[in-house]
């Protein structure tokens, strides 16, 4: 095997899905034991569950998941604690709530701008970490430029991005590109356009993966 290979993992996820934190936890672990993970190359895509959701910090998350899906607020709360007790099994601590419903459509948009200083991985992670840990409305440009700043994106550029329209052409044809591929949920990581995995699975699947995809490069 020539070691100059490298293998791209593209992963459509949601800022808004809590198996996409627990899937990208899973994933780091398998990565963590691959034995070629500094020639894996990774690209968060846009996925918007809800494009129509409208952002309120007056209303439960609970409420929020009801109204959307058409079920019980109860039924919405067993559905949390479900994905709460999986979070706490790779060492998530979900606050749900004090999520804030918020559309992701700007977060997605931050997401691209932070490819282009090799800082979408860590974007990605500090949008996660906000929206479901500290509580924070990921649709207001004030906290988005707050975690551009941590992660040492130019608060300057940041802000004219935010202000702008820019990168929603890319956000749209990646859940474009998602619907075309047929992706019916998040998360859902493809290795090098070979091999696909829906969900947040075991990070023994994950890693047995990334060993495929890169014996066949």
């Amino acid at each position: 095997m020539n070691s100059t290979n490298k293998i791209k993992v593209e992963i459509w996820s949601d800022v808004a899905c809590p198996f996409c934190y627990i899937g990208k936890r899973k994933f780091e672990e398998a990565l963590a034991k691959f034995e070629h993970k500094d020639q894996v190359e990774i690209e968060w895509k846009s996925f918007i569950l809800d494009p129509n959701k409208v952002t309120d910090p007056n209303m439960a998350l609970v409420e929020s998941l009801a109204k959307r899906k058409g079920i019980s607020v109860e039924q919405a709360t067993e559905m949390g604690e479900y994905a709460t007790e999986m979070a706490k099994k790779v060492n998530l601590s979900y606050n749900f709530e004090k999520t804030v419903v918020s559309n992701t459509f700007n977060a997605h948009r931050f997401l691209h701008f932070s490819k282009g200083y090799n800082l979408q991985n860590e974007a990605k992670e500090s949008l996660l970490n906000a929206y479901f840990i500290d509580g924070k409305n990921i649709d207001e440009n004030v906290i988005l430029l707050e975690l551009g700043e941590a992660i040492g994106l130019d608060s300057k550029l940041t802000k004219t991005m935010l202000d702008s329209d820019d990168y929603a052409n890319e956000v749209k044809t990646d859940i474009a590109e998602a619907q075309e591929i047929g992706v019916k949920g998040v998360p859902f990581f493809v290795f090098d356009r070979k091999f696909a995995v829906s969900g947040a699975q075991d990070s023994q699947v994950m890693l047995n993966i990334l060993e495929k995809a890169f014996s066949k490069d």
